[in-house]
């Protein structure tokens, strides 16, 4: 049921929508060529004296309306767009005594407005625009959050995103330095010679990892697809065509649960470097999260997770092994050794629910999950892992019944994984068919294709796979995976009463 004040209010809104139309305003114009930022003005600003303005230097703003402060014939409009906020001076002797108060009349915080004027700093050393026009250019007929607190249900946030950014400037500012870490992530690999691509997101076999995809149809090919749920193997044929150094950023989706670390839908980086080895790439991811702990601080300047970040990955990052680790953290002994049934029984005993028939790497991985990740804080890498818990890495050129491969964690998950890449291509089909008779999932991970592409050489090579969302995560601070995704999947609500579909709303 909408809540009868809200509605009390839009009423009054779209009231004063159609008194602007009426007096020939168009409450939704089509353009305002010719805006400057609110910190252009803000600069201007810093060249003059308490009291004074720029008279000869006109500028026009644009932004959200959030307050308005009336106190006679003059006002005080706090004014914010992209760059910041401005405060807005509007008085009658600039204006005329009737278009002032007609405006004050018609603007409600949540307006979308423009205005004309001059830079001014006021006595009390405010930057300022003193308004010679205003401009309506979008009338906010719903009202926004309460100013101090915008919204308070999390779950609201999320479904409505659009409200969260436009009623808090800090969603704003850790989105942006989202995209802008984004940015630098394609610079770094651009700069290390990477090609950046792209690979289907559709695809006849959902593999590169061990997942559940979600499942469609293409009725013109009359076959059944998946939506990918890794960028690997795609990747890994285009080292086989030529291409030494290749990259992609990326949705892959996973037909599974949603936590605090896990979303169904989520944006992966993976990278393919040919005649490398998982040495060689754990140095540059290294470098990749060095560096980008070194730029957060400029974009989230009042974040104190943000200006600790250099600290907190600062090289070198820590290493363990992740057998001697496991046995260390958990007083268990040749894990390696133990048979299937004891591996289950014990993974079972620390809350794991993985079905019976999973390989043994499965029931590792859950005592690992339980005794070690937990534990790393700080930038770990751990390394070289059993062969049944990775069907698509080399062996361990030292280590028996283990492969080169690491994990990068931080903050108690997993940053990324890496491993100098299998290539020869009847040990990776038999790897392939003992992973699917544990699984008994044959139509979701065996590709035959990608095997056959193998045979035609693949140069050795090493990989790397990073979720963007978890990395923004773990250089942030923040605690949960929707705190740092524009748009996260949620179950529908209850559709709310009220007019029918083409009916104008109350």
């Amino acid at each position: 049921m909408p809540d009868p004040e809200e509605s009390h209010l839009r009423k009054e809104r779209r009231a004063k929508a159609d008194r602007l139309r009426s007096r020939g305003v168009e409450p939704y114009p089509w353009e305002f060529p010719g805006r400057v930022l609110t910190e252009v003005v803000a600069e201007a600003c810093r060249a003059l004296a308490p009291g004074a303005s720029a008279d000869d230097r006109p500028m026009r703003v644009a932004g959200r309306l959030m307050a308005v402060r009336t106190h006679g014939k003059t006002s005080f409009l706090d004014l914010e767009d992209g760059a910041g906020a401005l405060q807005l001076l509007l008085r009658t002797d600039e204006l005329g005594e009737a278009r002032y108060h007609e405006w004050l009349a018609d603007l409600d915080p949540g307006d979308l407005i423009g205005a004309d004027g001059v830079p001014l700093v006021t006595r009390r050393g405010e930057p300022s625009l003193r308004v010679s026009a205003l401009h309506l250019l979008a009338k906010a007929i719903a009202p926004p959050p309460e100013k101090y607190h915008g919204l308070k249900d999390p779950e609201e946030r999320i479904r409505r995103r659009y409200v969260d950014l436009l009623s808090s400037s800090e969603s704003r500012r850790r989105f942006t330095a989202r995209s802008l870490l984004v940015r630098e992530v394609r610079r770094f690999l651009d700069g290390e010679g990477f090609l950046e691509v792209e690979t289907p997101v559709l695809t006849s076999v959902a593999g590169g990892a061990a997942a559940r995809p979600f499942e469609t149809r293409s009725n013109f090919l009359d076959q059944d697809l998946h939506l990918r749920i890794a960028l690997e193997l795609p990747l890994k044929r285009l080292l086989v065509g030529g291409l030494e150094r290749v990259y992609e950023i990326g949705h892959v989706f996973r037909n599974e649960d949603m936590d605090t670390t896990h979303l169904f839908e989520f944006t992966m980086l993976e990278l393919y470097w040919a005649y490398e080895d998982y040495g060689g790439m754990r140095d540059l991811a290294e470098r990749l999260y060095s560096g980008l702990a070194q730029r957060l601080p400029s974009l989230l300047p009042d974040s104190p997770t943000a200006q600790e970040a250099p600290a907190l990955f600062s090289r070198p990052f820590a290493r363990v092994d992740y057998v001697e680790e496991l046995e260390r953290k958990s007083g268990l002994h040749d894990v390696l050794g133990r048979p299937i049934d004891e591996l289950r029984r014990l993974a079972r005993s620390v809350g794991a629910t993985v079905p019976a028939e999973s390989p043994p790497g499965v029931f590792v991985d859950k005592l690992f999950d339980h005794y070690v990740v937990p534990t790393l804080t700080r930038p770990t890498f751990v390394l070289d892992h059993p062969v049944s818990t990775t069907p698509l890495a080399k062996r361990h050129r030292s280590k028996p019944g283990r492969v080169e491969r690491f994990e990068l964690f931080c903050r108690g998950f997993e940053l990324g994984n890496a491993y100098t890449e299998l290539n020869d291509p009847d040990e990776q089909e038999a790897r392939f068919l003992e992973q699917l008779s544990a699984r008994g999932e044959e139509k979701y991970a065996y590709d035959a294709d990608f095997v056959e592409a193998l045979r035609y050489g693949m140069p050795p090579a090493t990989g790397f796979g990073l979720g963007i969302d978890r990395m923004v995560m773990a250089l942030t601070g923040y605690t949960s995976i929707k705190d740092v995704v524009l748009f996260v999947p949620a179950r529908e609500r209850s559709p709310p009463k009220g007019p029918a579909p083409g009916a104008n709303p109350p």
